[in-house]
């Protein structure tokens, strides 16, 4: 199975997409984490992506369809994933071709997001800087709402209250696949 996971940063996807993996034995990519990894290389490419994730922006559309597209190519997600951060463009899901069966959007408040992202800021991220928080609530609204619109109308997506236990959201998850 094929699962994307959506929702404002601090809707609780990496929760639930570790929780998903437990379960259903099926693999959790992050593409904020391959992004960070890939922000501690002191290469041009590294230093690029750092740049971009300082100042809250999101990550240019070939070069995150190009890095999703090569870590999917491992044999470890050949039998399906649970993708969180990715399709974030109308643009991405166009250039995607990897097939999804279903998507996943955990809906929360920017309130709730921004009072949950506080109490995780630790300043061990380079995107985690109040300012970066804010411009990242700000583009989700701007470029992801429209990828969420369109798997909608595909009647692809499960939309969750992400705003409940980390229990109710994950059964409710489960139930929306179908396990």
């Amino acid at each position: 199975m094929k699962i994307i996971l959506i929702g404002i940063q601090g809707s609780g996807k990496s929760t639930q997409g570790n929780l998903l993996s437990q379960n259903l034995g099926i693999p959790y990519l992050s593409t904020g984490h391959i992004f960070r990894e890939m922000a501690k290389e002191k290469t041009p490419l590294g230093r690029r992506v750092k740049e971009i994730m300082t100042a809250g922006l999101l990550q240019p559309d070939d070069l995150t369809v190009k890095v999703v597209e090569t870590y999917l190519k491992k044999p470890e997600y050949a039998e399906g994933y649970i993708m969180d951060g990715f399709p974030r463009t109308l643009e991405q899901v166009k250039k995607f071709q990897n097939g999804v069966d279903k998507v996943v959007c955990l809906n929360i408040s920017d309130k709730e997001a921004i009072s949950r992202l506080a109490c995780q800021n630790d300043g061990s991220r380079p995107d985690d800087s109040v300012a970066a928080i804010e411009k990242r609530i700000e583009l989700f609204h701007q470029v992801t709402q429209p990828v969420i619109d369109y798997y909608k109308h595909k009647g692809m997506l499960v939309e969750v209250n992400g705003e409940q236990t980390i229990e109710i959201i994950h059964e409710q998850i489960l139930k929306a696949l179908g396990k």
